[in-house]
């Protein structure tokens, strides 16, 4: 098997790993958009915005160095047991402080405490298991790493249905379920869910901490921290850039009459580009290993180049099927037609989420060559263009400023890590294929979602041409894909 194959394979398990999950947790959209109210579901995302920022800092790089210095250093016992230590740590002492200052986190946040409690916990057993997924894919299991993963989400996914469509009814025949049902308990359930799910996940990945050796280098740590910094920065920013628009949407910088009401509408709407970004999301975790275990091969810019060009002929096909089916989609996803206001931004965040899968493969320069400061840059930059619009786009626009804002912030990303890249680490990209993948999937998704949205007369004839162009264009490139060396 060559080197594209076994790529290609390992992406397709990651993507299961990923995308099937997340793909089941679209039960939990058409069933959150049924039983909330439009501002309860704009409460449950303003809190899973909390997540993803302080899911950032617990992680705080770690797991990206752990990837880097696994595949350099000679003692990988030495690697496993200080990234692991390190996180377990830090990780306890966040989870001691928070628990201290849960009252004031609570008033800054405008989150209540009762639900602050389940977060902390949440974010704690979720950052024990950073290290011991990262060693799976660091040893080429993906098979185990999809098997807990999908785990994770399925308990998810049973105890959200358990509460919300079961428990009502159970409670008016037995005492039992009469005792632990609430009604108005909706986002303390979405939370119960989120919090066993992950006590299940660490429960499954618990052999990790009983194989490794508790070797802890500090000289190591250092410099693993070292490397980590300026991915915890452009993790940070990436968050800002990619959740924070939800707590701006609820701020008074929002003329809104019901701001959190708007934030369902938006986070729901914003849902239907999971299918991006569960597609780059399963790339990413396929060429991370790839980029850095191949990085000392014969002439890997070849190989890096042709990666970003699969990348995006599949993603532009991605793109315009989305935008064609949309309205479609959304009658699955999300039954409530109040949330159906925001679809004004889907091809916006699409194309956001499509840029931000670029910039994640033209990274390979800076992370290779141990250059991830300017990851940190490029992302700190991102993330001021996305402030700097929501401010300036909210107050007018509303929702659609921060759609707008999402994409200003990742298409200039795209530009500056291309930039410097090819300055520090030339890469031979095709950019006149890539290009035109690029030019023509956005005019077909712009002409077809603004002008003749729902004519499908027009839309399914456009993704056919376009489609039929990216096969004319691949085809040798395919063929020599698949076979062997």
């Amino acid at each position: 098997m060559n080197a594209f194959q076994k790529l290609f394979k390992q992406t397709f398990i990651y993507g299961l790993a990923t995308v099937l999950p997340r793909m089941l947790t679209f039960l939990l959209t058409p069933l959150y958009t049924e039983v909330m109210a439009l501002g309860v579901y704009g409460k449950v995302s303003i809190i899973f915005s909390w997540f993803a920022i302080f899911n950032v800092i617990l992680a705080y790089g770690m797991e990206t160095a752990f990837f880097r210095f696994f595949n350099k250093e000679e003692d990988k016992d030495r690697v496993v047991g200080t990234s692991a230590l390190s996180i377990v740590f830090t990780s306890l002492a966040i989870f001691a402080l928070a628990f201290l200052l849960k009252n004031q986190i609570a008033e800054i946040t405008d989150i209540k405490v009762e639900h602050i409690n389940f977060v902390i916990w949440i974010l704690l057993l979720d950052a024990l298991v950073i290290i011991p997924f990262a060693w799976l894919r660091a040893k080429e299991r993906p098979i185990k790493y999809a098997i807990i993963k999908i785990t994770n989400v399925a308990i998810n996914i049973g105890l959200n249905l358990f509460f919300f469509l079961l428990l009502a009814d159970l409670a008016t025949n037995n005492s039992f379920f009469e005792s632990i049902y609430k009604p108005n308990f909706e986002i303390n359930y979405v939370l119960i869910a989120n919090a066993f799910a992950s006590g299940i996940t660490l429960l499954l990945m618990f052999p990790f901490y009983s194989k490794i050796k508790y070797i802890f280098d500090s000289k190591l740590w250092k410099q693993m921290l070292g490397y980590a910094f300026p991915v915890l920065i452009a993790g940070l920013a990436y968050t800002i850039i990619e959740m924070f628009n939800r707590i701006l949407l609820d701020s008074p910088l929002s003329n809104a009459v019901d701001s959190e009401a708007e934030v369902g509408m938006f986070s729901a709407c914003y849902k239907i580009a999971l299918f991006m970004t569960l597609f780059a999301t399963a790339f990413r975790l396929g060429i991370e290993p790839y980029f850095f275990s191949h990085a000392k091969s014969d002439n890997p810019q070849k190989n890096y180049a042709l990666i970003l060009e699969y990348f995006v002929a599949l993603g532009s096909i991605i793109l315009l099927a989305v935008v064609v089916f949309s309205d479609i989609i959304k009658v699955l996803i999300i039954r409530d037609e109040a949330f159906w206001e925001a679809m004004w931004i889907v091809p916006i965040v699409l194309l956001a989420s499509f840029c931000l899968g670029i910039y994640h493969n033209l990274s390979v320069w800076y992370k290779i060559t141990d250059r991830t400061k300017f990851g940190a840059y490029i992302s700190v930059f991102g993330a001021i263009v996305t402030l700097g619009l929501n401010f300036w786009l909210i107050p007018t626009i509303g929702y659609k400023g921060s759609a707008i804002a999402t994409l200003a912030a990742y298409g200039s990303m795209v530009l500056l890590s291309y930039y410097y890249g090819r300055k520090h680490y030339p890469i031979p990209y095709n950019l006149k294929k890539i290009g035109a993948y690029l030019v023509i999937s956005i005019v077909f998704s712009g002409i077809y979602f603004y002008q003749f949205r729902e004519d499908y007369f027009i839309g399914i004839p456009l993704l056919i041409t376009f489609i039929g162009i990216v096969f004319l264009l691949e085809r040798k490139e395919l063929k020599h894909l698949f076979k062997n060396k």
